[in-house]
């Protein structure tokens, strides 16, 4: 404890109760020793947050992107922005311990590669981890997405459960996964790859996987925004949906609960096969009131067997944007702070 003390892991915070004798001295991690930076990338937009070791922000930065931009622009960015905030925190390069990265595709969580991307022309492949260590030298972690707003809800707002589901709508589809308090990623790496489901046969819309009638083509954002749009009236986008939604367009009302429908039919069967004890939606729909999550129930609860759903929750988004920021935080300390890497830490300090 002294060793752990003295490198500033854990502090003392009181005394608790004495049954007779030295009252025991309480212990915690100590949040303000070591920092984290954390980038949560989707395809339109970015949230960048300098966290505690408590994953919580204390600087952060939102900004509109373009992830097709490609990597080497996007990244360059995003480092900008770490040094940007460490600088408006009055911190130091050298107290980050760590940096967590997720994107919107599949990842290698151990070479932190981007395995395969839709939405990401010029990245797969790319060694995000490697470059970004170029600038901190510190473990990079790089993560889904939606895996990494998985882990964050559930931490945040559902520890008590076992599973969590987690489903992101933006402008395509994904979901993380939480099975009793990891996070679940299947062999290839792809697990919640549950937007490029073919659900009609017959459609002709194309998704950006090559496929037509993939459910991310039918009720994705960007979906949405192109069957929304007509001549005088361009949609930009899931962001465009959901401004039109929150001003009570009814045509735009109507076509988000219908896109709910459509992905609620492809997460009856989620919900058969998970039987999760808490579906979240996130991404820009879950900013729709509750439009979108009105069709997805209406879905499931039409699909599902009862005893599937019966104690069920369904709920949209509890930490919005910041989901993802919370979950990346979190993976990285639970890293950095793993007894190898503690012990490794502390033998170099000894040496």
């Amino acid at each position: 404890m002294d060793r752990l003390i003295a490198a500033r892991y854990i502090r003392e915070s009181g005394t608790g109760h004495s049954g007779g004798g030295r009252p025991p001295s309480v212990l915690e991690i100590d949040p303000a020793a070591r920092l984290v930076l954390v980038a949560d990338l989707g395809a339109e937009h970015a949230t960048v947050a300098l966290c505690d070791m408590w994953a919580e922000p204390i600087a952060e930065e939102h900004a509109e992107i373009d992830i097709g931009s490609g990597p080497e622009r996007v990244l360059g960015w995003v480092c900008e922005v770490f040094h940007r905030l460490l600088d408006k925190a009055g911190r130091l390069p050298s107290e980050v311990c760590g940096v967590g990265i997720a994107v919107p595709g599949s990842v290698d969580h151990d070479s932190g590669r981007v395995l395969r991307s839709f939405l990401m022309p010029g990245w797969d492949d790319y060694p995000i981890a490697d470059v970004l260590r170029g600038s901190f030298d510190v473990p990079v972690l790089v993560e889904n997405d939606a895996t990494a707003m998985a882990l964050g809800e559930w931490w945040g707002s559902w520890r008590a459960t076992r599973s969590l589901m987690l489903v992101k709508v933006s402008t395509a589809i994904g979901a993380g996964i939480v099975l009793d308090g990891r996070i679940y990623r299947g062999v290839e790496n792809a697990a919640g790859s549950i937007g490029h489901v073919r659900i009609r046969e017959d459609d002709e819309r194309v998704c950006t996987c090559g496929s037509r009638g993939c459910v991310a083509a039918l009720a994705g954002g960007r979906a949405i925004a192109r069957d929304l749009s007509r001549p005088g009236r361009e949609v930009t986008g899931s962001r465009g949906v959901v401004r039109l939604v929150q001003a009570g367009d009814p045509d735009a009302i109507a076509a988000v609960q219908e896109a709910g429908r459509t992905l609620g039919i492809v997460l009856a069967t989620a919900v058969s096969l998970l039987n999760p004890g808490v579906l979240v939606l996130a991404g820009d729909m879950a900013e729709t009131r509750e439009h979108h999550l009105t069709g997805v129930r209406e879905m499931i609860y039409r699909r599902s067997l009862p005893y599937t759903t019966r104690d069920l929750e369904i709920v949209n988004s509890s930490l919005g944007r910041r989901a993802g920021i919370s979950g990346n935080a979190l993976a990285v300390i639970e890293h950095v702070l793993a007894p190898g890497q503690v012990d490794r830490h502390l033998g170099s300090a000894a040496s």
